[in-house]
């Protein structure tokens, strides 16, 4: 029925709790934040979460840019932990992406999936990730061979859930939406994204969230797709 698979990336198939976590705490020792008034890294890590939700939110609907998404992060953190001095902010968000992308740790059953897929299908990444931040995740996680074509919001111009991201992608692999199939774990930008230009759409959700718009497919694993693909 399909002809192509796309995936999301972050939080799909490379652990970004996982990696992000192990980072924050790497750059927690580095610049002795205790020091600076932040208690623990615990507590840097789960504000780090709660400030890096709502800034990709507004990031994918074209509230901020890359630039300042990456400028404000870690000051918002800071004034939300109770600490004034900002000075070191800006290396922390660079120390943060050179250590990040670099870990290696994916969701469960992404490579048993992505092996039982590649023979199958061709596998396309769309991500509204940057370039060279998502292209060191899949190298350092081991499956960037896997894909063919990696969409970003930098090389298409778009960020998903604009149906000109999922049009370009068509445009790349030569498809038609309904040969096209689109697996991700963010129901607004994933599957209502894919599914607006007529892309049918797998809603990975371990969470067991609840939406009023029903997706294609849902699954809680990824081992789930070898029953739909």
């Amino acid at each position: 029925m399909y002809k192509h698979i796309f995936f999301d990336l972050d939080h799909t198939l490379w652990d970004h709790h996982v990696n992000s976590k192990i980072a924050l705490e790497e750059v927690y020792q580095l610049f002795q934040l205790k020091d600076l008034g932040i208690a623990t890294p615990e507590k840097f890590y789960h504000k780090f979460n709660e400030v890096n939700h709502k800034l990709w939110l507004d990031y994918e609907r074209s509230k901020i840019s890359q630039a300042e998404l990456r400028h404000a992060r870690f000051r918002i953190i800071f004034s939300a932990l109770g600490v004034d001095n900002h000075e070191k902010c800006d290396a922390i968000s660079d120390t943060y992406l050179e250590i990040s992308p670099r870990k290696p740790y994916l969701l469960p059953y992404t490579q048993e999936i992505l092996t039982y897929l590649k023979p199958k299908y061709p596998l396309h990444i769309i991500t509204n990730g940057f370039d060279e931040i998502q292209d060191v995740k899949m190298n350092s996680g081991g499956i960037k061979h896997y894909f063919g074509h990696i969409v970003t919001s930098q090389n298409s111009g778009f960020k998903k859930p604009d149906p000109e991201i999922f049009h370009y992608a068509l445009d790349l692999v030569k498809a038609k939406p309904k040969e096209c199939l689109m697996i991700g774990d963010t129901f607004y930008t994933d599957v209502l994204g894919a599914m607006s230009v007529g892309i049918d759409a797998v809603f990975f959700n371990p969470n067991d969230q609840r939406h009023p718009e029903k997706p294609t497919f849902q699954i809680r694993h990824l081992k789930e797709l070898k029953a739909i693909l």
